[in-house]
């Protein structure tokens, strides 16, 4: 039987059968349905590989049409802070939802590497949840097809640090407006979040402020 090894993050697990789960995968390469059998057993070699909130390395092999079989699992990482705290937690799971959804719509090998950063900064319990939520958001409406301008505004005039905005929903972008709350600081804050990985904007001081609004403003435009 052909085998194709590779880095995996469980999306859904359903009971079939007495023993056994049919498991959906998100790798590198997209997203794979394949069958574990005897998963569910005292003693099964698999079932400590296909935790939920972990990466894990597995083996893949030919099954009946589209569905593999699991013939090995083993958790490379664990993210076990999630299950610590709730919202986190809560928020793992809507990822979660949304990544299987939007990738049965596009099957990009991004989904993976976005999730997997997700994981780990919501792992990081030193790492505030509005920075992950918002990191998120604007990468999951940047692969939906509708990345958040952070250059000009609906009109098409560029974005100015002396003029100030607001998140226009019915046009997907920024509108100015005399009052409005969102000014350039926390353009240059969105325009960080849209294009670092989460760890490195962890380091970024001074944006307490600042990073409430921008992940309201990334969750609108992410329409969730």
């Amino acid at each position: 039987m052909r085998t194709n090894r590779t880095r995996a993050i469980v999306l859904r697990r359903t009971n079939y059968g007495e023993a056994d789960r049919i498991l959906q995968l998100l790798t590198p390469d997209g997203k794979r349905s394949v069958m574990a059998r005897g998963v569910r057993r005292e003693k099964s070699k698999l079932a400590g590989g296909i935790e939920l909130f972990a990466v894990s390395d597995v083996v893949i092999g030919e099954g009946k049409g589209e569905l593999g079989v699991l013939t090995s699992s083993r958790l490379v990482q664990f993210y076990g802070n999630i299950l610590k705290d709730f919202d986190r937690m809560q928020f793992g799971y809507s990822v979660i939802k949304l990544v299987t959804r939007a990738s049965e719509m596009m099957d990009e090998p991004d989904w993976y590497d976005v999730l997997s950063e997700v994981l780990m900064g919501l792992d990081a319990l030193t790492i505030d949840l509005e920075l992950v939520q918002a990191w998120f958001y604007l990468r999951y409406a940047s692969l939906m097809g509708h990345e958040l301008s952070l250059e000009r505004d609906i009109d098409g005039n560029k974005l100015s640090s002396d003029l100030k905005y607001r998140y226009d929903e019915s046009e997907q972008g920024l509108r100015e407006v005399k009052n409005g709350g969102i000014n350039s600081d926390h353009i240059k804050l969105l325009r960080l979040i849209a294009t670092k990985p989460i760890r490195a904007l962890a380091q970024v001081g001074g944006v307490s402020e600042t990073l409430p609004l921008c992940a309201l403003v990334a969750r609108e435009h992410a329409a969730v």
